[in-house]
Parts: C-alpha cells; sequence; structure tokens
C-alpha cells in the first residue's frame, strides 16, 4: 500500500491530498502490468478508468482516420509519450464518454494503476473534500491539455500548410 501511496503522490491529479485520502484512493487501485505494444484502451470504446502511470511509457495516440473521407491514407499519430507519475483517462471520471485516443505501451514492463470512475465517485461523495481537491486538480490537467492540444492546432494550420 505504501508503494501505491508513493506513486499517487507523484501524480499532479492527486496534488493536496491529505496521507489518509491517498490512502482511500490507493484501495481502489488496480496495478496492471503491459508489455511494448500492448493496447491499454482504444480510441471510440467505452471504459471508465483513470490510469497513472508506475513505470515505462505510454503513447496516446489519435487515428485521423476517423474522421477523413479516405480513411485509408490516414495512420494513427503519436501525439504523447507519457511517463512515471503522469495519468490519462481523465475524460472518463468526467463524461463517462468514448475515448478520445488510444494508449498504447511504449516499453516493456510499463505497471500502470488502474481506478475504475465508479469507486473514485463513491469517495469523492462520501468524502467532499477529496472530491473537491481531486476534482480541482482534474479541472487543472485537462486544462493544461486543453493548451498544449491548441498549441500543437495553431502549429499545424500555421505551418502545416506549408508542407502540402
Amino acid at each position: 500500500m505504501t508503494k501505491i501511496i508513493n506513486i499517487l503522490k507523484q501524480a499532479d491529479i492527486f496534488f493536496g491530498l491529505t496521507p489518509t485520502q491517498l490512502e482511500m484512493i490507493a484501495t481502489v487501485c488496480q496495478e496492471q502490468d503491459y508489455n511494448n505494444g500492448d493496447v491499454i484502451c482504444q480510441e471510440n470504446e467505452h471504459t471508465d478508468e483513470l490510469f497513472v502511470i508506475v513505470q515505462g511509457e505510454v503513447d496516446i495516440l489519435v487515428n485521423p482516420a476517423l474522421v477523413s473521407d479516405h480513411p485509408g491514407e490516414h495512420k494513427p499519430a503519436v501525439i504523447a509519450t507519457l511517463r512515471r507519475g503522469q495519468c490519462f483517462g481523465e475524460i472518463a471520471l468526467v463524461d463517462e464518454g468514448l475515448r478520445s485516443a488510444t494508449a498504447r505501451s511504449a516499453a516493456n514492463h510499463t505497471r500502470l494503476l488502474a481506478l475504475p470512475r465508479q469507486k473514485l465517485v463513491l469517495l469523492c461523495e462520501d468524502y467532499p473534500q477529496l472530491g473537491y481537491r481531486l476534482m480541482y486538480n482534474l479541472a487543472a490537467d485537462l486544462s493544461l491539455k486543453l493548451r498544449n492540444t491548441d498549441l500543437l492546432v495553431r502549429e499545424e494550420l500555421l505551418y502545416g500548410s506549408r508542407s502540402r
């Protein structure tokens, strides 16, 4: 349990939580192991877990073919590589919708903590201070990722059209 709590402490999404709150979250974590190339979750599929990287790397990929008139011309592209202490799958905590990207292990012996949405929601409802801090951190994390995506879109609009 101590090892899991130490990993949670490294994740920005759990910043500012008390040791007791981290311990409660640790009780709902499930450890999962992956090897290089293993798909953790697939774009456009329904899953409801938040993941925290314990060790290894995870590539986040989007497939432009999903919105293309010519799907055969496009391949999934890596838009980010995440490492120890980083998390992904936050949107599943908010809207229970389809995955917006594919997550794929980018290294052998990649270990993750999976946190099921329903168990986290119950903790947030039972312990409002924990819920407030977690949702605040979640909003900050998603805002940062949205800003980075905005920069990528602007860069593509500015420089991508020159190479066509």
